[in-house]
């Protein structure tokens, strides 16, 4: 079985950077695309970022164009979300995802069990 675990969340000061981890477990992901969403309280669940097999990325939110980036290292089975300047307006709960097709879509067939990110002073 897949299991995805998150890492890295945590209190951070408006401006600021985080960078947030997602290990893979149980299987190899090389050829999935994997991906981070986000929830914000009171708001519905929301893609960031994904990044497909090939190594393409697609910017599932506009607003963290500039600011956030996504990376993969398949030889540690993990994906990272690099974050800066952040808002807080990007206070979220954060959750890895993986899908089984290699292409970037909004359906992911796998998901962590997410990491708070407060960006508050």
């Amino acid at each position: 079985q897949v299991q995805l675990v998150e890492s890295g969340g945590g209190l951070v000061q408006p401006g600021g950077s985080l960078r947030l981890s997602c290990a893979a477990s149980g299987r190899t992901l090389d050829y999935y695309a994997r991906a981070w969403f986000r929830q914000a309280p009171g708001k519905e669940r929301e893609g960031v970022l994904c990044i497909s097999s090939s190594g393409g990325i697609t910017y599932f939110a506009d607003s963290v164009k500039g600011r956030f980036s996504i990376s993969r290292d398949n030889a540690k089975n993990t994906v990272y979300l690099q974050m800066n300047s952040l808002k807080p307006e990007d206070t979220a709960v954060y959750f890895c995802a993986a899908r089984v097709g290699g292409a970037c879509h909004r359906s992911m067939n796998y998901w962590g069990q997410g990491t708070q990110v407060t960006v508050s002073s």
